[in-house]
């Protein structure tokens, strides 16, 4: 099943072949570790882990390396502020970071390279630049000279004289034109630093990507990701770099970059005030859920974000965590080669990830499952439930869902919703059992009293022939 993307350098959707038939590498702009993530964080990394998990399935080896910028201007500020030192700050947001992405059932990267422990390679790279011609010298600042470039800015799709105009372009008297870019810059005592040829110092932001991915993956990326924001300049500026270090080899084959996280159709931005963090989502749903919310949106369009995505996403997957606890007791074998072929979610997947194609058509298999678990349990339906439940499964794992055993997802979500409505499941259970004693003994007035105290903290019941049970809509 081929694998089709969207190249932003191309501005076409390409068949995906990579440089080795047997082995992908993908490179993904990792966070900069000096704040909690927000959701647009989580939106990168949700998507290239999709991404990341549809490329395992198709190819014996893939390397994936999501870099941590932890130097940067941004962390000093932070350390000030906070009263600490540099390596707090980023141990701090490293490990938030990782575990709250894995929270949000993100795969752990092949290699998740930080730029301090890197600096070498750093130096090497721009001494290559020097030696052939494409950076200077100046100030104690080694700089990347973009006219000697000339096919910068064929990712933005225009040359760098336009970008400039509408660009936020750092003015300094040591560049010999505004254009240029930072390789390598001066440190101040109290500022963290490196020996090198040029004084002690530290990388600029370019640089970095393009040095870590030359060590880990070699002088050709099979796909870089990234967000939208980071295509002018840090990308634009990663593409000069690697093909003047290397001028025989591209630096990457395809580009993919996944779209602003939107609130109010306004991008989400420290500036505008509208961030919202992982952590605070957590608080209120499963990492699963808000995965689902992540993935309801094409991963290339803007995803606006409102109070209703993630409670709607966790509510369709209760649905469906409830429809798959009733085939329990149907084994199934997601390693089936016949039904990975003929999976028509996983097709959509490989058109260049369209998880709402796959998501719309997960909601009609579960509609199918659900006409089916209403069918006499003879051998024609329970075959077909058996396929229909193997397809689903299997669609989950290349989307990172539905993989949990649904009674413990169902049991949790349970425990999770009594917790903001201030009720245990004991003390549920009690009055389920209250209710029960109440209609054994023919009161059914105070068997509707508690049934409506539980409708009021948003409980249902459902009575059966084999007894009551209870549920959140």
């Amino acid at each position: 099943m081929p694998l089709k993307l969207y190249d932003s350098l191309t501005r076409s959707k390409r068949l995906f072949v990579p440089l080795h038939a047997d082995q992908v590498s993908l490179y993904v702009c990792g966070p900069t570790v000096y704040a909690p993530p927000h959701i647009g964080n989580a939106r990168s990394a949700v998507v290239f882990d999709l991404l990341y998990r549809v490329l395992q399935a198709d190819y014996a080896k893939v390397v994936y390396v999501r870099n941590i910028t932890d130097v940067d201007d941004k962390i000093h500020a932070a350390a000030q502020k906070e009263n600490t030192d540099i390596h707090q700050i980023t141990q701090k947001y490293t490990a938030i970071y990782q575990d709250q992405v894995k929270n949000l059932g993100c795969l752990t990267p092949t290699h998740q390279p930080r730029v301090t422990q890197h600096i070498g390679a750093i130096i090497a790279v721009i001494t290559k630049l020097l030696a052939a011609g494409h950076a200077y010298q100046n100030a104690e600042h080694v700089l990347f000279s973009v006219p000697s470039f000339p096919d910068y800015g064929k990712l933005a799709g225009r040359n760098y004289q336009e970008m400039m105009a509408g660009a936020r372009v750092e003015t300094a008297d040591y560049k010999k034109h505004p254009a240029d870019f930072v390789l390598w810059k001066p440190s101040a005592p109290d500022w963290p630093g490196w020996d090198s040829p040029w004084g002690r110092g530290r990388p600029g932001w370019h640089i970095e990507c393009t040095a870590m991915a030359e060590q880990y993956l070699g002088k050709t990326i099979d796909i870089h990701g990234g967000g939208q924001d980071l295509m002018f300049p840090h990308h634009e500026n990663e593409i000069a770099q690697g093909i003047c270090t290397h001028p025989q080899h591209p630096y990457c084959r395809y580009w993919v970059h996944n779209g602003f996280v939107q609130t109010a159709q306004q991008k989400m931005s420290k500036s505008l005030g509208n961030i919202l963090l992982v952590d605070q989502l957590l608080q209120e749903a499963s990492g699963e859920s808000i995965r689902f919310a992540l993935l309801s949106t094409h991963y290339s369009q803007p995803l606006n974000w409102s109070e209703h995505i993630v409670p709607e996403a966790q509510k369709a997957l209760h649905k469906w965590y409830t429809l798959l606890a009733k085939t329990a007791h149907i084994v199934t074998n997601i390693a089936d080669a016949d039904i990975n072929t003929e999976n028509d979610c996983i097709a959509a997947l490989h058109d260049n990830l369209n998880t709402p194609e796959a998501i719309s058509i997960l909601h009609q298999w579960f509609k199918q499952l659900a006409r089916l678990n209403h069918q006499p349990e003879n051998t024609a339906f329970f075959q077909q439930k058996k396929q229909l439940k193997t397809q689903i499964l299997l669609a989950g794992q290349r989307m990172g869902i539905l993989q949990q055993n649904p009674q413990q997802w169902l049991e949790q979500q349970k425990i999770d919703k009594t917790q903001q409505v201030g009720l245990t499941v004991q003390e549920i259970e009690t009055l389920l059992a209250t209710r029960t004693a109440y209609r054994k003994a023919q009161d059914f007035a105070r068997a509707d009293a508690v049934r409506d105290q539980l409708l009021r903290q948003g409980i249902i019941l459902d009575d059966t022939p084999q007894g009551t049970t209870w549920r959140y809509p």
